[in-house]
């Protein structure tokens, strides 16, 4: 592409940061239009799709420019920075699992970008097994999973580059750590799960047309490979014939059971199972819908235990015999409650961990369905864990909430024994701030829980800087959970609330449901009322409220600042599915339509899309709240050509002083694997520019 035309695609202009309007790239407006039930829709951005042309990569590079422009003139930036590497710095410890001789477990010294993998032998010498830190010069290669076989003596590691959700995966030997084989490549939405020795089952795509990080892919298929042998004779297990945009297949443990699940939506499975005992045994069919959610989690021989939320919206786990497995033979192992079920296995027995208001207790009971003890959470937060082998003597489970860094207790499931196996040193003192949850009234009546954090004695003025955090979607749940960016954010006077709204999995599907298509409005609601209630009860008021939500949560700021632009002073939607018209288009987005619908479902569908959708309800003349959008340019789950839309959109009708930027991280993803450092860098950026943007020139006194 020649210079010349580049220049006339974008042209930098000068930056201010005095008074007047900020001066942004100048982005091109194409002419394309799309036909929706007779409804002409412009679609002037377009262009900004092609992720592989040179007139994209030089809009990024240009829009990046104004945004660290902007950001390098905040005062305390750096002080932020330090601040925030100093409170990272401290050693972080997975649970330990054993494989084989050896026991292994994850760790960070503090401010590596990735984790390492250590392990020690039986004599409690301890080595590296693993450093993805050494996968990449810059930190952008990551370990995407780790998985052994049966005796534990050979290992297949997936790595993720860039942040991509295309995975290679790596097969050593587990005792000399020495590559035994070609890499498998092009691997996507799938797990490793291994047959004994002899190899395992993945899952993946066929690569698509185009460019790979936003190309669709909607046929997922089930492979085996067989240790010794080329990918390119991997057997097709499931997929080749059953078109299915999501399959996933795993072994159960005494290794009877190949287990398959398929799906079209990120809601509802059919599930299947093969006896591998057996050769050429048929795939038997145990749900043949898309209907309910449905997992194999355990096996007793030929019983099976399913977890299931079929006629329980709050999920139970049923047993039946695998010979005669259809849903009407299923009995209730353990019944539906009115929270929110969990289960897990592990030493010989079921974990059910519940959640409750959004936050976790958990059962214990034993192999025939009996209750055997609650246990014991050092407070009120988020549990996690449970889960092991049959033979493991010490299980282990984490713990936290907003005020508590992240800790790992051993558990002796037979005694109920439990106490701390590793908690974190950090810098912060968690007795001086305090979790208080509310219940507040939405739109329609629905009562929302949301749970604000802050130091104790904050005064209720309406003056302190505020993030409002939310997602509200695909039944994912927001329970408590420590971040050193939320610590720091609190340790200079800020409020964090997280509001659980309508379309997450709080209380089970009726809650999710509430918040899907023809009723995704309602989670808007929730958001904003949220917002309302923090303002009405002077935590915080407009000029210092910022939202804050990614991927889903960013089409959620996304909308609340399109609908409510003077509810707060700042916006930060980061990843976020901006283009309701269009979303489905790209990569595994079609898998989206359940919560979502689509555009070509229905003109009624089309209108309530096309109704909240971001890029199509940005206004010429409206004062929007100071905005940074945030993506990666390798986001191959929701690809960046949202967001480049989205802050087009809004940079040439926004009205009034107040700054859009957009910050592209280069080699990055959705999230996933993102290095420490780049990491820290964005969340010092994201409170910097909110701080900024409610009037501080410096960092509020502690």
């Amino acid at each position: 592409m020649k210079k010349t035309f580049l220049l006339m695609a974008i042209t930098t202009a000068g930056i201010s940061f005095g008074q007047g309007k900020m001066q942004y790239p100048q982005t091109k407006k194409g002419q394309t239009v799309d036909v929706y039930f007779d409804t002409k829709v412009s679609d002037p951005y377009r262009w900004l799709e092609d992720d592989k042309s040179a007139e994209t990569g030089a809009w990024v590079k240009a829009e990046n420019e104004v945004t660290y422009g902007y950001l390098d003139k905040i005062p305390f930036r750096n002080e932020l920075k330090a601040r925030m590497e100093k409170l990272w710095n401290y050693e972080k410890i997975g649970a330990p699992f054993k494989e084989g001789k050896f026991t292994y477990y994850s760790k960070n010294n503090g401010l590596q970008n990735q984790s390492v993998v250590y392990r020690k032998d039986e004599n409690g010498k301890e080595e590296v097994f693993l450093d993805p830190n050494t996968f990449s010069k810059d930190g952008t290669t990551s370990l995407g999973g780790l998985n052994f076989s049966k005796d534990g003596n050979k290992a297949a590691y997936s790595i993720s580059e860039g942040g991509s959700d295309w995975r290679k995966v790596i097969i050593i030997d587990a005792l000399s750590k020495k590559i035994l084989e070609d890499t498998l490549v092009d691997v996507k939405f799938s797990g490793v799960s291994w047959h004994g020795n002899e190899g395992f089952y993945y899952s993946s795509y066929d690569k698509p047309k185009g460019s790979e990080l936003s190309a669709k892919t909607d046929q997922h298929k089930l492979y085996f490979h067989k240790l010794g042998t080329s990918q390119k004779d991997d057997k097709v297990i499931f997929g080749a014939d059953q078109k299915r945009r999501y399959v996933g297949g795993y072994v159960t443990e005494d290794n009877r059971f190949l287990v398959i699940t398929a799906a079209n939506s990120t809601y509802g499975n059919e599930l299947y199972i093969k006896d591998l005992t057996k050769p050429n045994s048929p795939i038997v069919t145990i749900v043949d819908n898309f209907d309910s959610d449905n997992g194999v989690i355990e096996n007793e021989g030929n019983k099976l235990f399913i977890e299931t939320d079929f006629k329980a919206p709050n999920k139970r786990v049923v047993t039946v015999d695998a010979a005669n497995p259809k849903p009407e033979n299923w009995k209730d192992f353990i019944k539906e409650t009115k929270d929110i079920l969990s289960p897990s296995t592990g030493s010989g027995y079921f974990f059910a961990n519940y959640t409750k208001d959004a936050v976790s207790f958990v059962q214990q009971y034993d192999y025939s369905g009996k209750l055997v003890r609650e246990i014991k959470l050092p407070a009120v937060g988020t549990a996690g864990g449970f889960s092991g082998k049959k033979e493991d003597k010490i299980l282990y489970y984490s713990f936290t909430n907003y005020t508590t860094p992240g800790s790992i207790y051993s558990l002796e499931p037979k005694s109920g024994k439990s106490e701390v196996y590793q908690k974190p040193k950090v810098d912060f003192k968690s007795e001086d701030y305090e979790s208080k949850q509310v219940f507040y009234t939405s739109k329609d009546g629905t009562k929302v829980p949301m749970i604000i954090t802050y130091k104790k004695g904050t005064k209720l003025d309406g003056k302190n800087p505020t993030i409002l955090y939310g997602y509200g979607g695909f039944n994912i749940s927001l329970t408590p959970s420590f971040s050193i960016g939320n610590a720091v954010w609190m340790e200079n006077g800020g409020v964090y609330a997280v509001a659980n709204l309508r379309g997450g999995g709080e209380y089970g599907k009726k809650w999710h449901d509430a918040g899907t298509k023809l009723q995704k409005q309602n989670v808007f609601d929730d958001f904003i009322a949220a917002a309302e209630y923090l303002i009405a009860q002077k935590y915080t008021s407009s000029d210092y409220l910022a939202i804050r939500g990614g991927s889903n949560g960013g089409l959620l700021v996304g909308a609340t600042m399109t609908q409510r632009p003077d509810l707060m002073k700042v916006a930060l939607p980061a990843v976020g599915v901006m283009d309701m018209l269009r979303y489905n288009a790209f990569t595994a987005g079609a898998g989206w339509a359940f919560d979502y619908g689509t555009a070509q479902d229905s003109k009624e569908m089309f209108e309530y899309l096309k109704g909240y959708s971001p890029v199509h309800n940005v206004k010429q003349g409206t004062h929007y709240p100071a905005t940074m959008v945030t993506t990666g340019d390798h986001d191959d789950r929701v690809v960046p050509a949202h967001s480049f839309k989205f802050a087009s959109e809004l940079q040439e009708k926004q009205t009034g002083e107040n700054p859009v930027l957009i910050r592209i991280d280069v080699k990055a993803g959705h999230g996933a694997g993102k290095s420490v450092a780049a990491t820290i860098q964005e969340n010092v950026d994201i409170q910097a520019f909110t701080l900024y943007n409610m009037g501080f020139k410096a960092l509020p006194k502690k």
